[in-house]
């Protein structure tokens, strides 16, 4: 499992381009997989009480390993701090697994205003 921290502007939109492969850097095909991304306070919570939660089942290029994870600006809008998150995957073969995890710090816009 890989750890990756991220900061995100609060009530920005954000996107990140997930690329699957192997231990040779082959592209691994993800069709039929599914992405679970959480983000939570603590650890403990329960997934009902997550911050934001995603399930990605269609993938931008899945034979070749490409799926994305979009965040709009309403998921982002939390209060500024630290939160955790994972992204886990359900292969087509119904196996679970973390493939990446880390903190998420999401800070202070300057501009608020949306018009």
């Amino acid at each position: 499992m890989n750890t990756q921290n991220f900061t995100i502007t609060r009530g920005d939109t954000w996107e990140r381009v997930i690329y699957f492969k192997d231990d040779d850097e082959v592209a691994i095909d993800i069709t039929g997989w599914t992405i679970f991304f959480t983000v939570k306070e603590k650890v403990s919570d329960e997934d009902a009480s997550a911050k934001i939660s995603k399930t990605i089942t269609t993938h931008t290029d899945p034979t070749n390993g490409e799926s994305k994870i979009t965040l709009t600006y309403t998921d982002t809008a939390l209060t500024c701090k630290n939160y955790i998150y994972d992204l886990q995957v359900k292969t087509d073969e119904g196996e679970i697994k973390t493939l990446l995890e880390g903190v998420i710090t999401i800070k202070q816009d300057i501009t608020i205003r949306t018009s």
